[in-house]
């Protein structure tokens, strides 16, 4: 079962997340084999982070839920709220299989979050080349479409939101994010 989890920083928690930087990669170094996608989102300056996303291959919800809520900076409070939601991998690859790299143009997480209406977005967009990922995502037993994820690589915020149908999302947002993990 694939779930994404994006932990948002918490205000004025940038000191603590870069002295847990290590603890976290060590912490995500344990789930290598699982993780589908991952990396820090920033705010529109590019530089100040605003949360960490981790799309990863796990069991079950209550093994999604400790991957979430074990983590460094969640346990230390960096975090103030977290997204956690089963999703579906539409491409059936990881980031690192991208065809356009880890490196290059602007590169986006894009949130659809779900207005109550019937499943939006299910099928992949026309224009998937710049698609690193992408998928629905679901209650955690996986039967109520709940909203869309993608990574996407666009020259603008609303370029990486356009991906998505407005009407159908009660909120669609887009993140400055870069692929993860250690260099």
């Amino acid at each position: 079962m694939e779930f994404l989890c994006y932990h948002r920083d918490r205000p004025g928690s940038l000191a603590l997340r870069h002295e847990l930087l290590e603890e976290h990669w060590s912490y995500m170094d344990g789930y290598a084999k699982e993780m589908i996608a991952r990396g820090p989102t920033f705010a529109d300056d590019g530089e100040t982070l605003t949360g960490s996303l981790h799309i990863a291959d796990l069991p079950d919800p209550a093994a999604a839920r400790a991957f979430a809520f074990d983590e460094p900076g969640y346990q230390a409070g960096a975090y103030r709220d977290v997204l956690l939601r089963r999703w579906r991998n539409t491409l059936g690859r990881t980031m690192w299989d991208f065809p356009g790299g880890a490196t290059g143009g602007n590169r986006y997480l894009v949130l659809g979050l779900g207005a109550g209406r019937a499943a939006a977005d299910l099928d992949l967009p026309p224009d998937r080349d710049e698609l690193i990922a992408y998928g629905p995502l679901l209650s955690d037993d996986g039967t109520t479409w709940l909203g869309t994820a993608a990574l996407v690589r666009a020259p603008s915020p609303d370029a990486a939101r356009a991906l998505l149908t407005p009407d159908r999302y009660a909120a669609i947002e887009a993140h400055n994010w870069r692929f993860g993990g250690r260099g």
